[in-house]
């Protein structure tokens, strides 16, 4: 027999389906909660398959985002083979049945029977912890980033209807000095009742690292600024008070970012890959510390196509009889974090020709007559490839 137990998982529940062997569903479907009594409930079912089958079942479940975490983790305590399918798969076995009918127990039934029709599927192998809280702290930081950025767009909007002329004043608008500063004189009538002198020492005072004849130079530019801004006093406080708020916001999130970035950086170094992907020119810490979280262990790759796949920057191809597409996009299936990071490195790669080698293959491509993002996922494929024979056979990126 070949028993195998199918979990269609929900939130805080999944269906159970189990089958002694193909064509042999054991028992009516069942659900179980995500908590200790629920988990020993489907224990228990497990040990009454294995019972009448003769052997341990497998179990297998679609990836659900973090939904299933509480199931894995304890098919991981009880040392339970499992699969856990990438849902494009369930779903493209799902379209073969004729029934179009969904719920939680067919779904289930679905997964079983898709063991027995799929002979490639590999037990899943889970990311050490180390490799999932870089992944965790990556991510985290990327979606912080993304936030962020939406403050920092919002901050702009109100600070063209309060103080326009201000962005002008300091290289960067969101460094701590220039937010302090702005904090202190919000509109160009604050600056325009103050003496340089006293705006001097507020720059001065707000963390910036420079001489006093540089604190002076930045408050007669914005004396200049006061005098050229189109608002010479502001009407509406609610603008100011806005003002302030994403001031403190964005403060705040740069320092949850400078957080993270000091757990990430801390983690990573204690990965003898992050030394050998950053030998490959373009590639800097951050980039390579989100490569080494989305990929996890090398050795679940044999082949890397199997990588560039994972990626999801692998060709679709449709042919039909004697028809051959002559245009094929990438499947975008796989690590969409890992995808997009490829991209940026690529990109850091190309700039002032950091990597001459990447440099080279992109006019390659583009003399063959590609298009500039054609060129770009070509040589995503090839970074790829690269990073795939460093991880395996340890060795630093040779010129």
């Amino acid at each position: 027999m070949d028993p195998v137990i199918g979990l269609d998982i929900a939130k805080g529940e999944s269906q159970v389906q189990a089958f002694l062997q193909k064509k042999n569903p054991y028992k009516k479907s069942f659900k179980f909660t995500h908590d200790v009594l629920g988990l020993h409930e489907f224990h228990r079912f497990y040990q009454e398959v294995e019972q009448a089958s003769g052997q341990p079942p497998v179990v297998i479940f679609e990836s659900t985002g973090h939904y299933h975490e509480p199931v894995l983790q304890f098919l991981e305590e009880q040392q339970i083979t499992y699969y856990l399918i990438n849902p494009v798969i369930s779903h493209e076995a799902k379209k073969t049945s004729l029934r179009k009918v969904k719920t939680d127990v067919i779904d289930a039934f679905l997964l079983g029977e898709l063991y027995y029709k799929e002979d490639d599927l590999e037990a899943f192998q889970k990311k050490s912890v180390r490799t999932m809280n870089l992944r965790n702290l990556s991510r985290q930081h990327d979606s912080l980033t993304g936030t962020y950025v939406q403050i920092k767009l919002q901050f702009q909007t109100i600070l063209d209807q309060v103080f326009p002329e201000y962005k002008g004043v300091f290289g960067d608008l969101y460094s701590p000095t220039s937010l302090t500063t702005l904090r202190r004189y919000p509109t160009s009538k604050d600056v325009r009742d103050e003496k340089v002198d006293d705006i001097a020492q507020v720059i001065l005072q707000g963390g910036a690292k420079r001489s006093q004849s540089w604190c002076l130079e930045k408050a007669h530019k914005l004396k200049d600024a006061a005098k050229r801004d189109p608002f010479k006093c502001n009407l509406y406080r609610s603008h100011t008070v806005s003002l302030n708020m994403y001031i403190q916001m964005l403060f705040q999130y740069q320092e949850h970012l400078s957080k993270l970035e000091e757990e990430i950086d801390a983690l990573a170094e204690e990965f003898e890959e992050y030394r050998l992907i950053q030998s490959i020119p373009g590639i800097g810490g951050k980039i390579a510390a989100t490569i080494i979280s989305e990929i996890g262990e090398i050795d679940q790759f044999n082949h890397p196509k199997k990588l560039v796949a994972y990626a999801g920057i692998d060709p679709s191809v449709h042919e039909s009889g004697k028809f051959k597409a002559t245009i094929n996009t990438i499947t975008k299936r796989g690590s969409s974090r890992l995808r997009q990071i490829l991209y940026t490195a690529v990109q850091c790669g190309l700039t002032k020709n950091r990597n001459p080698k990447l440099k080279e293959f992109y006019e390659k491509k583009r003399e063959e007559g590609k298009p500039h993002k054609v060129a770009i996922i070509a040589c995503a494929n090839k970074l790829i490839h690269w990073i795939y024979a460093l991880l395996k056979r340890k060795e630093a990126f040779k010129m």
